[in-house]
């Protein structure tokens, strides 16, 4: 009963009303596609955004590559489920697990080579992993040929529906795992910089990411991407209790994250490196750990999003698109789950739904001006977010109990114990 208090009892009750509510009128078809679509989207932005603020928020990191690996996510998740979908072969699946599977073990074998070798410089290790990477890739990408067919022959023996689900389901988490390993790869070298260089670093790897994909087809031989053209023909099967599922888990994910040891740990990095490191806390391990995780969401939420319309242009990832999870992390507020969640439905429901339709015809594309006006409004009123500091009670950090002296003592003479403890 202690760990199903009332705060969490309330959340989940709350949380599950509000799907199942949204659910019900999707299939009672009392809510326009439309709307259906931008709460989807609200609901991949609440994920990208969550990622970025444990990243920026509580770790004190700034970073402008969320959309890149949101953009890696979404590319991967829409090969494998095209190549199911369109050709019965289960050739993307098979291949990307096998890659993700050799690189981590290449990543592991990378860092016991590094702690032997003392006094490698960041440019050194990361040379080392990236030459062990390639090698794994190599090699998956052989073993993975062979395993194609028993993989497809398995998949097709069960019912059209339920082999398409297991598909998208291991599409999205692959996608999630390719954007961790990217962004543990990429944060190796980066993340030794300062704030502002490393924002600048890793808006320069949404570009590069953004060009990439541009020259797909003919770079990497993935015609089906179709490059600068638009990949079409992605299966639109993102429902709205998939995504929503996954935004509930991301939610308690971070949240135990941020009230375990590991997540006060990322959060002291954030208030005082140096005051860190005197404690003993690996900073640099923090450092990734926050960056890895924050990518692996952007992932998960780039993988939901391809199958939302079933349509990926690269100009949706471009930089000038990366700073809306960043507007809505500083909109909902650093440091907030709950203003981030709130803010991210804000922003897919006012700025592409309430301000789409309200302003005349011929003066959609002022949305973009009332928004941000409406962001330097609030900036100018509440510094601090929306939220600010406020989560909700499941969310909140609750802190541990006294020590049953202290607890006497405060019964006893509870203003001498209070100057006690506030000089702790």
């Amino acid at each position: 009963m202690k760990r199903f208090d009332r705060g969490t009892l309330l959340f989940f009750g709350v949380a599950l009303a509000f799907i199942l509510t949204i659910q019900v009128l999707i299939s009672l078809n009392l809510l326009g596609d439309f709307w259906v679509t931008l709460l989807r989207i609200g609901a991949v932005m609440a994920i990208v955004s969550i990622g970025l603020n444990l990243i920026y928020g509580f770790n004190g990191q700034f970073s402008l590559g969320q959309w890149g690996f949101f953009a890696i996510g979404a590319y991967t998740a829409a090969d494998i489920t095209y190549r199911w979908a369109n050709d019965q072969s289960a050739s993307g699946l098979v291949i990307v697990l096998l890659v993700t599977l050799f690189v981590g073990l290449s990543f592991g074998i990378s860092s016991k080579l590094v702690a032997r070798a003392r006094g490698l410089d960041p440019l050194s290790s990361f040379f080392l992993y990236l030459v062990l990477v390639i090698l794994a890739a190599i090699i998956a990408v052989f073993v993975g040929r062979l395993l194609i067919n028993p993989f497809t022959s398995f998949l097709i023996m069960l019912p059209g529906w339920l082999s398409m689900q297991i598909v998208f389901i291991l599409a999205v988490l692959l996608a999630g795992i390719v954007s961790a390993e990217v962004s543990y790869l990429f944060g190796m070298p980066v993340l030794s910089l300062g704030s502002d260089y490393f924002g600048i670093a890793t808006l320069g790897f949404t570009i590069i990411v953004k060009v990439l994909l541009d020259n797909s087809d003919t770079m990497f031989g993935l015609v089906e991407m179709k490059g600068a053209r638009g990949m079409i023909g992605i299966p639109k099967i993102g429902s709205w209790l998939w995504i929503a599922f996954f935004l509930l888990a991301v939610i308690v994910i971070t949240r135990n994250l941020l009230h375990s040891s590991t997540g006060r740990a990322i959060v002291s990095v954030r208030e005082d490196e140096l005051a860190a490191k005197a404690m003993g806390i690996d900073v640099a391990k923090q450092k990734i750990l926050a960056f890895v995780l924050g990518s692996l969401f952007a992932g998960l939420a780039g993988g939901l999003y391809a199958h939302i319309n079933g349509f990926l242009h690269p100009n949706t990832f471009n930089f000038i698109k990366s700073f809306d999870p960043m507007i809505i992390v500083v909109f909902g507020g650093l440091g907030s789950i709950s203003g981030t969640v709130i803010a991210a439905f804000g922003w897919a429901l006012v700025l592409e739904g309430v301000l789409r339709l309200v302003l005349p015809q011929g003066f959609e594309t002022w949305r973009f001006v009332v928004y941000p006006l409406l962001l330097l409004v609030m900036m100018l009123l509440r510094p601090k977010g929306l939220m600010g500091g406020f989560e909700f009670p499941y969310l909140r950090q609750i802190l541990p109990p006294l020590p049953k002296g202290l607890q006497k003592a405060r019964i006893e003479q509870p203003s001498q114990v209070e100057e006690t403890s506030a000089g702790d």
